[in-house]
């Protein structure tokens, strides 16, 4: 394969790993603490619930605006259903912004034809005129009843609109699975011991320091039955996430070759979502998300944005900060936000997510599914967060500060200037008595103010 010699080496050698000694420091700090944060009013999402949300970029992950516009790829379902149920019926849908602030609602980005039964996370490229979306193929095609299987997919053919008012996604859609697990690198669901099986998050990005194009996804790594790893403990070695990556042998965004995976998780935490490389002064950054309950026993995590550092698409990486934690919520909001996406702007780093169960302040999101339903409209987002700001410098990172809600600035607008660094209160560190387990038992529910949606019956029924 062309390109650097130490890429060719590193295909054949160990993926770094995200270790027990890193992980285990992992604590909330003023440097990795975001600020709290509300839904925006109005929101250009109050029709749908909103939440994975990717812009459209060129190959080498930078952010794209095509006649002056910006386009948003985002899941979402209708709002009139219940939160917890919108992963069984995810579909694709866009947005556009001519300044990045003011968002239009675009349309479904598939009119049928897509693989799966439903479509979750993945990415957008438009190359030399070309659109092409990444996506996560979810169930069985033709089943009759729900299910879980997951391969990597992508849709090509269609075409970007541009026009004095507005963006449009449009034409012929011609859709491919592109890759499945190999039992291999990567574990199949059949293989599977933990709880989330994941072989999802697309996520194409062309090397500028080799030309060579690779995909990243999520994954799990294969840690077989009656294993030494994890000391042999079977419960650990059921936390087996992984960042998988493939190589594409001639630059085709449909062509692509299973490499092993570039960083493992195996003992610490079961699930690293939406993997994401960011290059900036000559070095890569990797981000993931990942949630509390993904880490294994023993650990202390929460729903954040995780990363690490390597002079080298492949690495070694080193964890952020030392544990890896570059962002995550308030201690009083532990749920805030989630599925955190990174990109570059001269003024730093800028991370967008969604608000995700932002009034909810317990120890678990099981307890979401035992609240009257009109609770859980009300302490549901379903839109963008502020976008997050990020200095870095080098293998350590800090959050300065939250733009508004829906403002994704272009790369060649200046950032407000900041008259103090961010410092948050010392209750968003720990929020000690404070937190609750909100789970209704002893509350007048009736009594609560509600969100600006309508909080008469929805159909459906879940949690989380």
């Amino acid at each position: 394969m062309d390109g650097d010699p130490r890429e060719r080496a590193r295909h054949g050698s160990a993926p770094s790993r995200w270790s027990a000694e890193s992980a285990a420091g992992i604590t909330r700090a003023a440097e990795t603490v975001a600020p709290a944060m509300t839904p925006p009013d109005p929101d250009p999402a109050a029709d749908v619930h909103q939440w994975d949300s990717w812009l459209l970029r060129d190959r080498r992950g930078e952010v794209l605006t095509v006649d002056g516009w910006q386009v948003l790829f985002s899941l979402t379902t209708s709002a009139e259903l219940l939160p917890g149920k919108r992963h069984d019926v995810a579909e694709i849908r866009y947005f556009y912004s001519r300044d990045g602030r003011d968002w239009a609602f675009g349309d479904r980005v598939f009119d049928g034809g897509a693989l799966g039964q439903r479509q979750w996370a993945g990415s957008a490229v438009y190359d030399d005129g070309s659109l092409y979306v990444f996506y996560t193929a979810a169930g069985d095609d033709g089943a009759d009843d729900l299910t879980y299987s997951q391969r990597i997919a992508a849709a090509h053919g269609g075409s970007l609109t541009t026009g004095p008012d507005g963006v449009g996604v449009e034409g012929s859609w011609t859709h491919e699975t592109l890759l499945e697990p190999d039992g291999k690198y990567y574990e199949t669901q059949a293989q599977s011991r933990g709880m989330i099986y994941t072989f999802r998050d697309p996520w194409p990005f062309e090397d500028p320091a080799t030309g060579n194009t690779h995909l990243l996804f999520e994954a799990n790594a294969p840690v077989p039955e009656g294993s030494d790893r994890c000391d042999g403990d079977a419960r650990r070695q059921e936390f087996n996430g992984c960042v998988g990556i493939a190589t594409s042998p001639t630059g085709d965004l449909l062509e692509w070759e299973l490499r092993p995976p570039l960083l493992e998780a195996v003992c610490v935490n079961q699930e690293l979502e939406r993997p994401h490389v960011i290059r900036r002064d000559g070095r890569y950054y990797l981000f993931v998300s990942s949630h509390q309950h993904t880490f294994a026993p023993g650990f202390n995590g929460f729903d954040g944005l995780y990363g690490f550092v390597a002079d080298s698409l492949f690495g070694p990486y080193e964890p952020l900060n030392g544990t890896g934690l570059v962002l995550t919520n308030p201690a009083t909001a532990p749920y805030q936000s989630y599925s955190w996406m990174a990109h570059n702007h001269p003024d730093g780093v800028l991370v967008q997510h969604f608000l995700n169960y932002h009034e909810f302040a317990g120890e678990s999101l099981d307890v979401i599914g035992e609240l009257p339903e009109r609770e859980q409209f009300r302490r549901f987002g379903g839109t963008l967060g502020a976008t997050v700001r990020l200095g870095v410098d080098g293998a350590t990172t800090r959050v300065e500060g939250a733009l508004s809600p829906w403002h994704i600035p272009h790369a060649d607008e200046e950032l407000p200037s900041r008259e103090a660094p961010w410092s948050p209160e010392d209750r968003l560190l720990d929020a000690g008595g404070e937190r609750s387990r909100g789970d209704g038992v002893d509350r007048n529910w009736d009594d609560l103010p509600t969100r600006g949606r309508d909080s008469s019956y929805r159909p459906g029924s879940g949690s989380h």
